[in-house]
């Protein structure tokens, strides 16, 4: 993702805002259609070797051209490296972020061989080692970034009560870009 995608997503990111002033579109209230700045290359790298992972290609590329987040689909895309802004009143997704960055749990093998339809009898925290949350869609239900296995660098959607833990982009871009398209 390079000068150019950057531009065009912070292109329409302004004609998102300029056509929803008031912020009623979904999750436009917490992250006002505002990017952060891209993270330095070696934050980047300092975050992969803490965490013993590599990213994947489009998020990473993401994060170092274009932004680290906030803006994107559901309530935002969660900052990589740094937790959200103090200003922003708490909430209970700062936890989960928080979780994801425990030692070992990102570099953990993604444990599902196959989409898991339907209510979860097993924990979230065992269903989500070895993934990134992106973004919360409300409800308790995430979208996560698969880190490795034969599964790496889709995103998946987990939601313990009614959808499961089931793949919902091939990528990171295609997720974000689908997201950029939408009304």
């Amino acid at each position: 993702m390079g000068n150019r995608h950057e531009d065009g997503v912070r292109a329409r990111l302004g004609e998102m805002a300029a056509r929803d002033p008031d912020r009623k579109r979904f999750g436009a209230s917490t992250h006002r259609y505002a990017l952060a700045p891209p993270l330095p290359e070696a934050e980047i790298r300092v975050f992969e070797k803490t965490h013993g992972i590599a990213l994947p290609g489009e998020y990473r590329s993401f994060v170092a051209v274009v932004g680290d987040g906030p803006a994107g689909p559901g309530h935002g895309l969660m900052p990589l490296t740094v937790p959200r802004p103090e200003a922003v009143e708490e909430w209970a997704v700062d936890d989960a972020w928080a979780e994801d960055r425990l030692p070992g749990r990102l570099a953990a093998p993604f444990p599902l061989t196959e989409p898991l339809p339907g209510r979860l009898g097993t924990p979230v925290d065992a269903l989500t080692r070895g993934t990134l949350m992106l973004a919360e869609q409300g409800c308790g239900s995430f979208d996560r970034l698969v880190l490795n296995g034969p599964y790496a660098g889709q995103v998946w959607q987990i939601d313990p009560d009614w959808g499961g833990f089931v793949p919902v982009s091939p990528g990171f871009r295609a997720w974000y870009t689908d997201w950029l398209a939408g009304p």
